[in-house]
């Protein structure tokens, strides 16, 4: 983290969304030029590739030193590595394959990165958001526990995805790891988690318990606000819709926080009702099997602490440490029992933290070469 920040190196990004291209460079963890806003174009090739040259051009001009390098998300699916992007539903134009990356690199001679939003995300807060700040708190308290490995989820439009081990974005054998969207819905098996979790579950939630045609339902941030009572509305429609939504997502996590047994740091537009969700979620988390014979037996080895609640935090930062013997020695050792894992919201907001993702994963693969 200290490295990244006085880093004199610079890095032109690009914020990728389905109608318009936002274009700037980073140096450290600042963005030191204007936003260059451009149409996405994404039903036309040429004018969108035309764009997305203009738009790096523009910004390049404003950078007070060349450039290193150029690294963005771009929506998947896509061949990361080689940087040829696949078929976009939201780009149409990009439909059998274009090799953006290598066009790029061609167009500005610089070397290009390219990833998914999700794991960008996951990527910025490991380098410089929710992994540091936890392990600045265990320092803080004298722990000796530190965490390396994270699994970053957004929720939004979609439910987004990444996961990073000791440093490095876990990409997978095809670019495609961490498809959290596409683990199975706890509440409705026939289809993916996605549907539980993503802004369309909580106004489709909303409008079931309502009593409303969806397509009538409130958007989230109001259905947010009824559930606090701070708008007229189905009150108890709107915290259930919330509390549904923790459920699948605390159910996925539960999945990939076995296999990966790190921090998971939640960001998206709709992490800012995390008061509402994440109770439920940690109840997932920390929740039971039934055994054949009757019994219960933990879902998690691990207890998992929701981070943002203040008394969780000093738990989670407590640990369970004291000393024992060392057989047959005079030693005495600290040991702490606690398996833990914590969970909490972006400490850097979901596009600062891509952008971050985009410009420390360049600087790392510079690094490498």
């Amino acid at each position: 983290m200290p490295a990244l920040a006085s880093d004199p190196r610079i890095v032109l990004t690009l914020d990728a969304g389905g109608t318009s291209f936002r274009f700037s460079a980073r140096r450290g963890r600042a963005r030191i030029t204007d936003l260059v806003t451009l149409p996405t174009e994404g039903a036309d090739l040429a004018r969108c590739l035309a764009n997305l040259v203009e738009g790096f051009t523009r910004v390049r001009a404003l950078c007070p030193e060349p450039p290193v390098a150029i690294s963005f998300a771009f929506p998947g699916p896509a061949d990361y590595p080689a940087g040829i992007i696949g078929d976009l539903p939201n780009l149409p134009a990009f439909r059998g394959g274009v090799a953006l990356g290598p066009m790029l690199e061609a167009k500005f001679d610089l070397p290009v990165f390219i990833n998914n939003d999700g794991d960008l995300f996951a990527y910025g807060e490991a380098t410089a958001g929710f992994l540091p700040w936890v392990n600045d708190q265990l320092a803080q308290a004298g722990s000796p526990r530190r965490f390396e490995n994270l699994v970053g989820v957004t929720l939004g439009t979609g439910f987004g995805g990444g996961l990073v081990r000791r440093g490095e974005l876990f990409r997978g054998d095809n670019a495609m790891a961490a498809e959290i969207w596409l683990f199975r819905n706890k509440l409705d098996p026939r289809t993916n988690a996605e549907e539980g979790a993503c802004i369309r579950a909580v106004r489709r939630t909303y409008a079931e318990l309502a009593h409303l045609d969806a397509s009538t339902a409130p958007d989230p941030r109001e259905i947010e606000e009824i559930a606090l009572g701070k708008r007229p509305g189905a009150r108890t429609a709107a915290t259930e819709a919330y509390h549904r939504l923790g459920e699948v997502v605390g159910d996925a996590l539960a999945h990939a926080l076995t296999l990966v047994d790190g921090l998971a740091v939640i960001g998206g537009g709709l992490s800012a009702a995390a008061p509402l969700f994440l109770p439920a979620t940690l109840a997932e988390l920390n929740g039971t099997y039934t055994t054949p014979e009757g019994g219960t037996r933990r879902r998690l080895v691990q207890q998992a602490f929701n981070l943002e609640d203040s008394a969780q935090l000093a738990a989670f930062v407590r640990g369970a440490t004291h000393e024992i013997a060392v057989p047959g020695t005079d030693r005495r050792i600290a040991y702490d029992p606690l398996a833990r894992i914590g969970v909490g919201i972006s400490r850097l907001g979901t596009s600062e933290a891509i952008a971050l993702g985009a410009h420390a994963y360049a600087l790392r693969q510079l690094d490498r070469r």
